[in-house]
């Protein structure tokens, strides 16, 4: 097939047609007047005016924005610090912990939901028997004591699920800025007169701002379309905005749904063009810049399996 030629302008056109016609009817239809899928009945925004006075939908939306907002400010903090902590380690164990770090990214999310809910399960069990076992001793009931250790699926750990799979998308987003580093900077501040806290907040910190920011905003892209995970790890009495879509479309396709995942569909679009902008623009920014190699957007791993990555960190 010629580049460029009548064929390969076709085909990449057959190709965003396939994907992007089903979102441009879901789109055209939550303005539609009629509760029909197929016939047009007029524009109104009636679907959307009853979407957000809709209780349910609500509700699911506040939970969807706490866990997201709480998981991907958790997951940055300790994303970035495991980063940084992998990055100094001799090229065995880097290579090993980056390996484990992959997992979550590689692994289906069936797998992933149904392992953690087992894991949930089973530590709420160990945890209700020894609850149980202490306030059987004459101790605890001669004390007036009652432990109660136990717990059940809900907000807690959704909260965990999305803060364990929204870890990896930060390190592999911090990793290649902390490449790109210059590891004399913050011993030049030492040197200077600079405590370790001092010479991180103020010269490494903001060399590294890029690449966490970037995380932060796929962490929450990520949580905030998250089903899977949630589904198995909400429990009966928490509900997020995709699994709301899901019990809806159960029952029957409606114009309140079509809205919703417009909504959803605009929102997470939102992000992704802000993510792809912040890229483009530290890519130009790079190659300004003498001596740094750009990042590529779309290649953060496999930049992690570069030959620079495999060699030892310098250590202090």
């Amino acid at each position: 097939m010629k580049k460029n030629g009548i064929f390969s302008r076709l085909f990449i056109l057959i190709m965003f047609l396939f994907l992007y016609a089903p979102i441009f009817v879901l789109i055209v239809f939550s303005f539609n007047d009629s509760k029909s899928n197929a016939v047009w009945g007029g524009f109104t925004l009636d679907w959307y005016l009853q979407l957000f006075q809709n209780n349910t939908v609500l509700s699911a939306l506040q939970t969807t924005l706490l866990v997201s907002v709480l998981a991907t400010l958790i997951a940055t903090v300790a994303g970035t610090a495991a980063a940084i902590s992998f990055y100094n380690m001799k090229r065995k164990v880097r290579s090993a912990c980056l390996t484990v770090n992959n997992i979550p990214l590689t692994n289906a999310d069936i797998i992933t939901g149904v392992s953690m809910m087992l894991l949930f399960v089973f530590a709420g069990q160990v945890l209700a028997g020894l609850s149980s076992w202490l306030n059987a001793q004459s101790w605890a009931e001669s004390a007036g004591l009652w432990f109660d250790f136990g717990f059940n699926l809900g907000f807690p750990t959704l909260l965990i699920a999305h803060i364990t799979f929204d870890i990896p998308y930060v390190i592999l987003s911090v990793m290649p800025k902390l490449r790109q580093l210059d590891p004399n900077i913050a011993e030049a501040a030492q040197d200077l007169g600079a405590t370790n806290f001092y010479a991180f907040r103020k010269v490494v910190l903001p060399e590294l701002m890029p690449g966490i920011i970037n995380g932060m905003l796929i962490a929450f892209t990520m949580s905030i379309d998250d089903f899977v995970i949630s589904y198995f790890t909400a429990g009966s009495q928490v509900s997020t905005l995709s699994m709301v879509v899901y019990s809806m479309v159960r029952r029957r396709v409606s114009p309140e749904i079509n809205a919703l995942s417009t909504l959803m569909f605009l929102a997470v679009l939102t992000l992704l063009i802000v993510i792809n902008l912040r890229q483009s623009r530290q890519e130009a920014s790079a190659r300004r810049r003498p001596g740094v190699p750009a990042e590529p957007a779309g290649e953060v791993l496999i930049s992690l399996e570069d030959e620079d990555l495999d060699q030892d960190a310098p250590q202090r």
